[in-house]
């Protein structure tokens, strides 16, 4: 009983605070926001601090080092976390921004305007840096925040938080402008969920499992961020040379996130060309391969017969599923079946191939000849991102900051009635 009271009042608080954060003035987000960088860089040691207690946990309880990886923080990625902070500073603030405007026959004239969706919680996992980068965009777009983060890093999240908040309080926001939940509780992900009278919208960032949960217990309108099956497809008329640079790129660089290669397509004219040199590759970074019959003679020794399951699989590791297919439209037909709508990539100099594409993979994003490792708000120049959505509506691909607001109509009259 205890937590629900507590929770409510923490929803309250921020639904209040979010009308005063709604009218706050674009330079005043920009300076609060710059100064929520500096603090941040000022307490780098503490964070650092924090994150080593999260490791040696997550190195006990012995999970994966693509987990480990998401969850570590080095003076490099606290400095990205500034960098996202002063990025988002910069960019045009969209609350009030005009979407489009007309006249109608009444003599009305009408404005669509953007404004703030409210309060928005966010339950994450592993990665840390969501919450310094969540605060950035949800702050500059109006809304106010409840974060809920993973346990598992649940001393860095905390350092993070009260480094950004402590410039909150000296500003005066009113209390619920930033909110985090500390409990390790698992019943305090429900009370969220319920609160449906407070918090305007859910978004989701992580595993299944997680998603899941949230999508069947929520009362709140929910953004997914679902999983990524991604997949990158080698065109017979690719070039070679830059698809294997892309393919290497878009396993290796990162494997533990959800924009990383998941699994390969391979046009029957090139496999023969393409797979040896490819696989050698991959086997030298470390990549387990896991692959159809065609792909598995061509490698020779040391690759997996992939199953259905495989095809169907977010690995978040060194595991690459390989399918070597027959037609440009047997790997359209494939990736819409088996992935998740995420980022699929094509490598081709085909021109009409590339069009076709495009128009036909139903994903969030979709390339033509470069990595699916760019599907990130910072790389697509949003200073950062929530998330990664995988609907379709309200947002779909990489979120911020417009993506964090609704809008409403603003309509001027000479003293109309309706007849």
């Amino acid at each position: 009983m205890e937590l629900k009271k507590e929770l409510t009042q923490t929803a309250k608080n921020a639904a209040k605070a979010a009308r005063f954060l709604a009218n706050l003035s674009t330079s005043e987000k920009n300076r609060i926001l710059e100064e929520m960088a500096q603090n941040l860089e000022k307490n780098k040691s503490a964070i650092l601090k924090a994150n080593k207690k999260d490791i040696t946990h997550a190195k006990s309880s012995k999970l994966s080092s693509a987990f480990i990886d998401r969850l570590t923080l080095n003076d490099k990625r606290i400095g990205e976390m500034v960098d996202c902070l002063l990025s988002v500073a910069k960019l045009p603030d969209p609350v009030g921004s005009e979407i489009k405007a007309w006249d109608v026959p009444s003599g009305l004239h009408i404005h669509k305007v953007r404004v703030p969706i409210g309060v928005i919680a966010i339950i994450y996992e592993s990665r840390p840096n969501v919450t310094s980068d969540c605060i950035a965009l949800t702050f500059k777009a109006g809304n106010c925040v409840i974060l809920r983060g993973g346990s598992e890093a649940m001393h860095t999240n905390q350092a993070i938080y009260e480094a950004i908040n402590d410039v909150a309080k000296r500003n005066e926001l009113p209390e619920g402008v930033i909110n985090f939940i500390s409990t390790k509780e698992r019943r305090a992900i429900e009370v969220l969920l319920k609160l449906n009278e407070y918090i305007d919208l859910v978004i989701p960032r992580g595993g299944e499992g997680l998603i899941k949960k949230v999508v069947t217990l929520s009362r709140i309108p929910v953004i997914k961020h679902y999983k990524g099956i991604c997949h990158v497809y080698v065109d017979d008329y690719a070039d070679l040379n830059m698809a294997e640079k892309i393919c290497f790129n878009a396993k290796v660089q990162r494997p533990g996130v959800c924009n990383a290669m998941e699994s390969m397509l391979v046009h029957r004219d090139v496999a023969a060309r393409f797979l040896p040199i490819m696989l050698k590759q991959f086997k030298e970074a470390g990549v387990e391969i896991r692959g159809c019959a065609l792909t598995q003679r061509i490698g020779k020794d040391g690759i997996k017969k992939a199953t259905e399951k495989d095809y169907r699989t977010e690995y978040n590791d060194l595991i690459l599923s390989v399918k070597v297919v027959d037609t440009f439209d047997q790997a359209i037909d494939r990736i819409n079946e088996y992935g998740s709508h995420h980022s699929d990539s094509i490598v081709t100099d085909d021109e009409d191939n590339a069009k076709e594409f495009l128009r036909k993979v139903d994903s969030a994003c979709v390339y033509v000849n470069a990595s699916t490792r760019f599907t990130d708000g910072y790389e697509f120049g949003m200073g950062a991102e929530i998330g990664i959505s995988t609907d379709k509506l309200h947002a779909r691909g990489p979120m911020a900051l417009e993506e964090l607001t609704s809008y409403k109509y603003a309509v001027f009259g000479t003293g109309q009635i309706r007849e």
